[in-house]
């Protein structure tokens, strides 16, 4: 079963995306801020990650910001679910280095399609070589 993670500060709206997501057969990993997202997506390592861009303690901007930052969840795709739908605020989050982008109020049917789109694109997880042990016993990152 796939992980999901969704930081959203709107029970309302944490609720139908966990619900849409467990009826579909995905593992739903809620998050009520940025902080909290960012730390339970370094525990988790979840599959994908849907997240609000207007947070409280560290915005959607900061979370996808330190994902891209962060060896162990950059590849992990970040898709922004948002009330944003100026001109050029896709192009705008896209920039910032979300993946992907869904309006809110979200459509309950297309929510899950949407994302499954963006999981059957994820390329596999790549290796990470550890760091080589020298003969003192300290590490050292080559």
């Amino acid at each position: 079963m796939q992980r999901i993670l969704v930081i959203e500060d709107n029970p309302a709206n944490m609720e139908l995306m966990v619900y849409l997501l467990e009826a579909f057969g995905y593992e739903a990993l809620p998050a009520a801020d940025g902080r909290q997202g960012l730390a339970r997506a370094r525990s988790e390592l979840p599959a994908l990650v849907v997240c609000d861009v207007h947070l409280p303690h560290l915005d959607g901007y900061g979370v996808v910001r330190a994902f891209r930052d962060d060896p162990q969840l950059r590849g992990i795709p970040v898709i922004a679910v948002t009330a944003l739908a100026m001109s050029g605020d896709r192009e705008k989050l896209l920039a910032a280095g979300f993946d992907g982008y869904l309006s809110k109020p979200i459509d309950p049917e297309a929510f899950v399609p949407s994302l499954r789109e963006f999981l059957s694109r994820r390329p596999p997880p790549a290796f990470v070589q550890p760091p080589e042990r020298r003969q003192d016993g300290d590490h050292t990152d080559r």
